[in-house]
């Protein structure tokens, strides 16, 4: 019976403490990689990117599309992404009254590798056998995790204390996460010859060069894999093809842009990287469920 408590208890706490924290929306705090959010409405899905990143939820619950993926996930429990993907997200039940709170920690792979060099030898080893891991995954949040997570959020009350304590604190975040039930996601992301890591070095440099032609070989000699293990690992990792992923990012950037200011669709279907404006369209239409005009025209609303 104690234990609940102290767990109910140490919820609370975890909750009070991103409420007091997060002005609204996602927000960087005092402490280096460490991001609270606080999110009033649901509203209609919201299409973005993940970033490297651990999200825990203090209050609400979220759905997450990635490719063919959803993943659900709410109070108790954690997301890792280890490589930046585009996403329709949203959160289901988000008003001002009770809204969405939650914790986010910047992963750095270099932070992992470090820890992975320093733990025992067989699990280094060990990692490296592992297979391709997804990009995203979900887990329950420990008593340890969550005693951690508030600890962090303490800091914010004692910005004395945020360079000594705060990568110490980063560093058993990420240890509870690497050793727990999501930890091939994490740990994979510390080896730098990991096939998560070159597929992760392949999506860098997919959404730089965005609007160039997509050749599936070229991006295999890029990841160091022949054509079909690198396809293999890529929708593996990711949950789409990279066809699928470069639609998906020319599609949003398109968005971005139309939302920003008045232009030609057709103008923006060029700088995106498409040789068709009706090409464009069509599969506009097919992502967001409205023509371009008639979307950015509702969005503006």
């Amino acid at each position: 019976m104690r234990s609940w408590l102290t767990l109910d208890m140490s919820f609370e706490e975890f909750r009070r403490l991103v409420a007091q924290h997060a002005p609204g929306g996602i927000s960087a705090t005092a402490i280096p990689g460490v991001l609270v959010s606080r999110m009033d409405d649901g509203g209609s899905p919201d299409e973005s990117t993940t970033g490297t990143v651990l999200a825990i939820v203090a209050q609400g619950t979220k759905r997450l599309s990635v490719g063919g993926s959803v993943h659900d996930y709410g109070v108790g429990q954690y997301l890792v992404a280890s490589v930046d993907l585009p996403v329709s997200g949203q959160f289901t039940d988000a008003t001002p009254r009770h809204p969405a709170l939650g914790l986010g920690l910047e992963l750095r792979p270099e932070v992992i590798a470090e820890l992975m060099l320093s733990s025992a030898a067989d699990f280094h080893r060990a990692a490296r056998g592992e297979s391709s891991p997804p990009a995203i995954t979900v887990g329950e949040v420990s008593p340890r995790l969550l005693d951690a997570a508030v600890r962090m959020l303490r800091l914010l009350d004692h910005p004395r204390d945020i360079p000594v304590l705060a990568p110490m604190i980063e560093r058993e975040i990420l240890w509870l996460i690497m050793t727990g039930e999501q930890g091939a996601t994490v740990r994979q992301l510390g080896l730098a010859d990991s096939s998560l890591s070159r597929v992760r070095h392949v999506v860098r440099w997919m959404r730089e060069h965005f609007t160039e032609p997509l050749r599936v070989d070229q991006l295999a000699e890029l990841a160091r894999m022949s054509p079909s293990a690198f396809h293999r690992a890529f929708h593996a990792v990711t949950s789409m093809s990279p066809i699928q992923y470069q639609k998906t990012i020319r599609l949003q950037e398109a968005r971005l842009r139309l939302i920003a200011g008045p232009g030609d669709i057709g103008a923006t279907a060029y700088a995106v990287g498409y040789e068709s404006p009706s090409q464009f369209s069509r599969e506009y239409r097919r992502a967001f469920g409205a023509s371009p005009s008639e979307d950015v025209a509702s969005l503006r609303r």
